[in-house]
């Protein structure tokens, strides 16, 4: 019978050799909030994944080699499953950050999760089906 860890009792820290051994779902995790990024990736290296976090939507960008910079060589060797992004951020929204990903051919395929704490679900439908729009017409 597996045993059943509390999550207090495992080992959250960061150890590269074991992440390097093992392959693990890696989740780039965008929120400006620093409490809400602290949660998510506790919560996803509990639930054993590989997480970066970044505070803005142009970072993510920045780390996927989106930004225009060809200085980012090497960012299609990147093996991200699943990106989870805030909404609402200064400077470049969730959505725009998901409109530049859906138009990328090297991200496009990765699944984005947009979170809110906002009561926006008539704008997140809409968002919904545009995601649906991109990922079925390309």
């Amino acid at each position: 019978m597996a045993e059943v860890m509390r999550p207090e009792k495992l080992d959250i820290s960061n150890d590269t050799a074991s992440l390097a051994s093992q392959e693990l779902l890696h989740v780039l995790a965008v929120d400006d909030s620093i409490v809400d990024r602290k949660f998510i990736e506790r919560l996803l290296r509990v639930s054993s994944c590989k997480v970066t976090v970044v505070d803005s939507a142009t970072r993510a960008l920045q780390y996927l080699g989106l930004d225009g910079d060809n200085s980012s060589v090497g960012y299609q060797d990147l093996k991200i499953n699943l990106i989870m992004t805030d909404y609402s951020m200064p400077g470049m929204t969730g959505y725009e950050l998901l409109k530049k990903i859906k138009e990328s051919s090297v991200f496009r395929e990765i699944p984005v999760v947009i979170m809110s704490s906002e009561n926006i679900l008539p704008r997140i439908d809409r968002y919904v089906l545009f995601s649906y729009y991109l990922n079925h017409h390309h």
